[in-house]
């Protein structure tokens, strides 16, 4: 028996799910619906686009009606939007650019609609019509008013990932630009100290990064735009673009009756159906459950979506096929910077009230005698009891790839730090070192596990009062020049058995180098020689600066 299966959407899970059911079922008749003018476009590209790293237009379109066609023998339908289903019935409803309305039947629908830009209603904002980054016609838009108008200055409304990525190729394209961002931190799922990394380079690099104020108006004037900021702060702009992020596009599911989750997305079962069995769903649009928190999630990524679409086809098809969850893999390139996450970060931890603990290490990204090495800064977050890993950052210039992927893997089968420990990863000095920095990231969680190790994190340690503890530099002359922890006692690591008389043995004692290496060896050595407060400033110098100081 022919199965009639319709696809709302045709971009990453739709088109996805369609070419992966065409290769189950010869038989089935698949229909994608698409409101846009493309389908199966790279929107994670759009951004690079628009400098010109990405030259050809054609380059983003993956695939296209006639490709799915000629290819697939899927009927791809775009610049037809889905009004309105009918489950009872079993029918949709479509609207044609042309104003044609019709009816169609199916034995199976699936709904991948993606997700919206946020546009809140700010004073103004309608007036101003900031640019969206979305789809291809969204691009096209911000590329060509660029190309024409020639605008010297830019807005950035949002540092997440689109927001980072437009404020850089605007950037590279001459245009002075200013992000805007109202959290205290950009890419919300990095933590603060990575993120404050991350904005100490966006400063290196020109860019106005505002942070801690949101926008409280927009006002069209013969200047081009002016925001007016929460704090009473004016930025005088030629363009804006909105990156605040996305939400969920429910309307059609919600006008159905299917049940939505609490987070607002649409509600599926580990088959990704939806409350109608008739029904499936994926994609930005839908709950996920969190990999490693078990919670209900909304995590819009490429990858994720386009795995659900091969399930939701395998399930179509017959076969015994699940979703166990969502980890938010996920990498944005900031300028001449990489930054990476997985799994859970300490925020979500907290607010959950789970358990963990924390480690930093800063190795570098190949052998440090091999030309071209630089720093990867790794957070490692994980069950003290267990050992079982729960999360990780990365930030650096090369590598941060190759690295948040094995972490990936091991927390994907439930690994603990010991497994990173054991991991065998290539090495040759170019790329790694023998100890590679995912190994290294292991040890130092591994120690801090079995009690070799006790150590207190840069946010802690900037609360203490040096009169009443004492702070240990264990790094060099030339390391500790200009920068420094105030109040702290210098001791360099090679001199300090030769000088254990001159620290006291009545005070906590904390200990920092410039990356935790030598604080680890400093505090092995206090603590085989009768000092029994001693603890390490996990990540040194490199992670207490930018979070205390950036």
């Amino acid at each position: 028996m022919q199965k009639k299966v319709l696809i709302v959407g045709g971009v990453a899970g739709g088109a996805s799910a369609a070419a992966r059911l065409r290769r189950l079922d010869e038989k089935a008749k698949i229909i994608i619906f698409e409101r846009g003018e493309h389908i199966s476009y790279a929107n994670c590209g759009l951004p690079y686009y628009v400098s010109g790293v990405i030259s050809e237009r054609d380059a983003l379109l993956v695939q296209t009606p006639q490709g799915m066609k000629g290819r697939f023998e899927v009927d791809v339908r775009t610049q037809s939007e889905v009004t309105r289903i009918f489950p009872m019935q079993k029918e949709i409803e479509i609207l044609e650019k042309n104003g044609r309305r019709y009816i169609e039947a199916y034995d199976v629908l699936i709904l991948s609609p993606g997700a919206a830009p946020v546009r809140p209603p700010i004073p103004g904002i309608n007036d101003v019509e900031p640019f969206v980054v979305r789809n291809v016609t969204d691009i096209d838009r911000i590329k060509g008013y660029i190309d024409t108008q020639h605008p010297k200055t830019a807005a950035v409304v949002g540092g997440g990932f689109i927001g980072l990525e437009m404020a850089e190729n605007l950037h590279v394209r001459g245009v002075e630009t200013t992000i805007i961002e109202m959290s205290n931190q950009v890419m919300a799922p990095l933590d603060y100290e990575m993120a404050a990394i991350l904005h100490d380079h966006i400063f290196n690099k020109g860019v106005n990064l505002i942070l801690e104020d949101g926008v409280k108006a927009f006002t069209k004037n013969d200047k081009g735009t002016l925001i007016t900021l929460q704090s009473g702060s004016e930025v005088q702009t030629d363009m804006v673009i909105l990156a605040i992020g996305v939400k969920p596009e429910i309307k059609l599911a919600k006008e159905a009756g299917l049940a939505i989750g609490d987070l607002g997305g649409i509600k599926v079962n580990e088959k990704l159906q939806t409350s109608d069995p008739n029904i499936y769903a994926l994609g930005d649009a839908i709950e996920v459950k969190n990999f490693v928190t078990g919670q209900p999630a909304l995590i819009p990524l490429a990858g994720p979506a386009n795995k659900q679409g091969r399930i939701v086809a395998d399930v179509i098809a017959g076969k015994n096929s699940t979703y166990e969850g969502t980890q938010g893999t996920s990498i944005a390139k900031v300028f001449d910077l990489a930054a990476a996450s997985t799994g859970a970060n300490e925020k979500t931890l907290k607010k959950l009230g789970i358990p963990y603990e924390v480690s930093f290490t800063h190795s570098a990204s190949n052998a440090g005698y091999y030309p071209g090495a630089t720093r990867l800064s790794t957070k490692l977050i994980f069950d003290r009891k267990s050992g079982r890993i729960l999360g990780a950052q990365i930030v650096g210039s090369q590598g941060v790839d190759k690295r948040i992927d094995d972490i990936a893997g091991v927390i994907r089968h439930y690994g603990t730090v010991f497994d990173l420990q054991d991991l065998e990863l290539a090495y040759a000095p170019p790329f790694s070192s023998a100890k590679d920095p995912v190994n290294m990231a292991g040890y130092v969680a591994g120690n801090i596990i079995s009690g070799d190790v006790e150590i207190v994190h840069w946010h802690e340690v900037k609360d203490m009062n040096p009169k009443e503890i004492c702070i240990l530099d264990v790094r060099t002359i030339e390391e500790r020049k200009g920068k420094f922890i105030p109040g702290s006692l210098h001791i360099p690591i090679d001199e300090l058995r030769s000088r254990l008389s001159e620290l006291p043995k009545d005070k906590d004692i904390v200990v920092y180098c410039e990356i935790g290496l030598r604080g680890y060896l400093a505090y092995r050595i206090l603590k085989q020689h009768g000092f029994t407060h001693v603890k390490d400033l996990s990540g040194g110098w490199v992670t207490y600066y930018p979070a205390v100081f950036g």
